[in-house]
């Protein structure tokens, strides 16, 4: 009975280890997709990959915070563009999206 208890401890601690190595990539979006290429399909039905990503992903920011700051090149590639150059002088809307 003794093995089957220390066989039990040494699986919930490497599914809890696994998850947390899990919820430590999805909070890096390019590694996560490196990782996950290699999750075979039957993990799907053992580990709670909604729940992991509504975690990971949540964000701090709450409703009237000021949008953090951050750098994107325009569209042609030939410069940058600031978000805080747009403080105080355009209102701006930000589309995260496919338009494939």
């Amino acid at each position: 009975m003794k093995i089957l208890q220390r066989i039990a401890v040494s699986v919930l601690v490497l599914y809890v280890g696994m998850l947390a190595g899990l919820l430590a990539v999805m909070r890096q979006p390019t590694l996560f997709g490196r990782v996950m290429r290699h999750v075979p399909g039957p993990a799907f039905l053992v580990i709670p990959f909604k729940q992991l990503w509504f975690v990971a992903r949540a964000g701090r920011l709450r409703v009237g915070d000021a949008a953090p700051g951050f750098e994107l090149p325009t569209y042609d590639k030939k410069s940058r563009i600031q978000l805080a150059s747009f403080r105080g002088h355009k209102p701006v809307v930000l589309i995260f999206g496919s338009y494939t």
